[in-house]
């Protein structure tokens, strides 16, 4: 029998991907725990957070299920109690990852659009607190994903594998939660970042028309410290945002469309269109826990500084040692 190409893609797909995204997203973390990078620590704190939530999809949602849950499929790791915790684990790290790019972006509204409220938000406090709230509330409200899967099969009397329940899923609440999620992880988190960015932009193109109007009433040719510094801040808004929403744009019609048919995909369907574009949406879906990295060496020139040098350092250990 000819195996699937998407089942081909899939195989080297997710190692690649765990290849550069483990070790990127580390680089990353150490580089901005050091705060050399020349951005407030306000924004240091949500990225580092974007950032951990990544490694933690790569390392959980990648690494443990699409590889070795997949290729080694009679590990402890098919145990059922291990299957249902590893499928929390996964929803919890997703969501974190998508409601932190969230408040990411309303933290740069803020910062942005309302100076009344940036001193008290914009805070390294607040974020903490932000951050922290979000992560608990998370945690609770995927709770019911530990009762919402059964055991596939036993091996020699052991709960083996997981697949979804049929009763939860059916059950009024369990359909109600089906939905819930699939608004809390897509379609309102795309909802509140195009929102902010939409006001982010409708304030500055009336902020800069007031500017320019002010500066050739002053003195022309002259640099604004203030324009550069918020320009960079919009850069680097601009491109997690735009790239988280393109990359889980898939994924969240995917969701979307399988609540609408009520479609369920299961391992024989490798062939059937449905499956292959749901597929395609959970590979860009992930795609998005190794850019972040990408995008603050493009945005931020400190960024790339300290990338150098942290890339560098292993090397010039080696030549300290070999001189001593």
């Amino acid at each position: 029998m000819v195996r699937p190409i998407i089942v081909w893609i899939k195989e080297i797909y997710y190692p690649v991907l765990t290849a550069f995204g483990v070790p990127a997203n580390l680089m990353t973390i150490i580089i901005l725990s050091k705060g050399n990078c020349g951005l407030s620590k306000c924004i240091s704190v949500y990225m580092m957070a974007m950032t951990t939530a990544n490694l933690l999809v790569t390392i959980f949602n990648i690494m443990v299920y699409h590889i070795f849950t997949y290729h080694f499929p009679q590990s402890f790791l098919s145990y059922t109690a291990v299957c249902k915790l590893i499928v929390y684990v996964n929803c919890t790290t997703l969501d974190m990852s998508v409601w932190f790019t969230v408040s990411f972006t309303f933290d740069r509204f803020v910062a942005i659009c309302s100076q009344k409220y940036k001193t008290k938000y914009c805070a390294v406090k607040t974020a903490a607190t932000v951050l922290t709230t979000v992560s608990v509330l998370i945690y609770l409200e995927d709770i019911p994903f530990l009762f919402a899967f059964e055991h596939a099969g036993m091996v020699d009397n052991v709960h083996r594998g997981c697949r979804s329940s049929v009763a939860f899923f059916l059950s009024p609440a369990g359909a109600a939660y089906s939905w819930l999620q699939s608004v809390l992880i897509a379609w309102l988190p795309f909802a509140l970042i195009l929102l902010f960015n939409g006001l982010t932009v409708r304030y500055i193109s009336i902020a800069g028309r007031v500017r320019r109007k002010l500066r050739c009433n002053n003195t022309e040719n002259q640099k604004d410290p203030e324009t550069d510094s918020r320009r960079k801040s919009i850069i680097l808004l601009f491109t997690v945002s735009g790239s988280f929403i393109l990359l889980w744009l898939t994924a969240a019609v995917s969701f979307l469309v399988n609540r609408v048919t009520n479609t369920v995909h299961y391992g024989d369907d490798h062939g059937k269109l449905a499956y292959i574009a749901a597929e395609s949406g959970y590979m860009l879906m992930h795609l998005n826990s190794c850019t972040n990295a990408c995008i603050y060496a493009a945005t931020q020139t400190k960024f790339r500084e300290e990338l150098k040098k942290l890339a560098k350092s292993p090397y010039t250990f080696i030549l300290k040692l070999d001189k001593n």
